[in-house]
């Protein structure tokens, strides 16, 4: 008799799950809201952790931390296919946890889809990375003439495309510097230009001819004069970076560069400092302190929308930029289209 009520007691106790803590619901049993989804919950609180501690993230192997600040924004696109998943699952924790990303993604991007321009300025300027493998540069200078820009910084040139340019825009900008693969065209007059040494030579750096460094200079430093006063221009072309399987996010030659320019931006004398470049990475991307800590992005201070400007086709990444000192951002946007691989930015500043 003991032996079966024994029994019957083990049976209902298998039935109803009630025999062992914390054991699995029975079929048919529903979880409640706050108890569901806990894989959806967990993605949120990481998407949101993520965001707020991007700076975190070390660059010890791969870059890593680099290569999520360069695609930071992108974070965002996470959250609606989370709260699909949150919907879906009727989890009440998970759609809770989805406030840390939303409110953090605000706070670091939240600024960027409010226009911020407004009229007026005294000076545009305009910069394009116009691509090495440019079928028509023609096209692309006549686009660019066409923007109205007093200042039009370029680069990635090439010295057959370089002649194209000159002819093309000889009209409308009576001067132009050029060194290596970077050149400035103005309507305003030049003076104390000088080539800016970026480049990593490695062990042969002593024993590289000084034209061969000229031919591959990817920077330079040049005043123009206004009616307001002297503005320093730097144009710079920063090293190429690449997604490997091996080395992970590869930057080393871009933050060599970035290193030097920021040096020389931070010892730059003039009270009013444009810097026009493909610097092949965002403005939130910690290699690029040294620049961004002394210049302001004209996109950030004056711009409507992220002002994504790579690849052309499909922009991801604003890696073209425009940063200032000691002038106002009136406003700042993307140019379309011209034939190259990278679309064209522009912005008019204020003294």
């Amino acid at each position: 008799m003991d032996e079966g009520r024994g029994g019957s007691g083990t049976a209902l106790r298998r039935e109803t799950g009630t025999g062992r803590r914390g054991a699995r619901p029975a079929p048919g049993v529903r979880r409640g809201p706050w108890r569901r989804g806990p894989v959806l919950t967990a993605a949120a609180l990481l998407l949101g952790l993520l965001m707020l501690l991007h700076a975190e993230i070390p660059n010890g192997f791969g870059n890593v931390g680099s290569l999520v600040e360069t695609f930071l924004p992108w974070s965002g696109v996470f959250v609606p296919l989370l709260l699909a998943g949150a919907l879906w699952r009727r989890s009440a924790s998970a759609t809770l946890a989805l406030l840390l990303p939303v409110v953090a993604w605000l706070n670091l991007f939240g600024g960027l889809l409010v226009d911020k321009s407004h009229p007026g300025g005294d000076l545009t300027v305009a910069e394009q990375n116009v691509d090495a493998g440019n079928h028509d540069p023609a096209r692309t200078a006549r686009a660019l003439v066409a923007s109205g820009a007093d200042l039009l910084a370029l680069v990635e040139l090439t010295p057959q495309a370089t002649s194209t340019y000159e002819k093309q825009l000889a009209d409308a900008y009576p001067y132009r510097t050029v060194m290596g693969t970077v050149g400035l065209w103005s309507k305003l007059p030049l003076s104390d230009t000088r080539p800016i040494d970026i480049m990593d030579y490695g062990p042969l750096a002593a024993t590289k001819p000084a034209a061969e460094k000229s031919a591959a200079n990817r920077a330079l430093r040049t005043t123009v004069t206004t009616r307001h006063g002297a503005l320093t221009v730097y144009v710079a072309h920063l090293g190429s970076v690449r997604v490997n399987p091996r080395a992970g996010f590869w930057t080393a030659s871009r933050n060599i560069g970035a290193r030097t320019l920021g040096t020389a931006v931070a010892a730059d004398p003039g009270r009013r400092v444009v810097l026009l470049g493909d610097l092949n990475g965002t403005t939130d991307d910690r290699a690029l302190t040294g620049i961004t800590s002394r210049l302001r992005s004209a996109q950030e201070v004056a711009g409507n929308g992220f002002g994504f400007t790579w690849p052309a086709a499909f922009p991801v990444a604003r890696i073209d930029q425009i940063l200032v000192r000691g002038v106002r951002p009136d406003s700042s946007r993307v140019l379309p289209a011209d034939g190259s691989d990278h679309l064209p930015v522009t912005a008019t500043l204020s003294w």
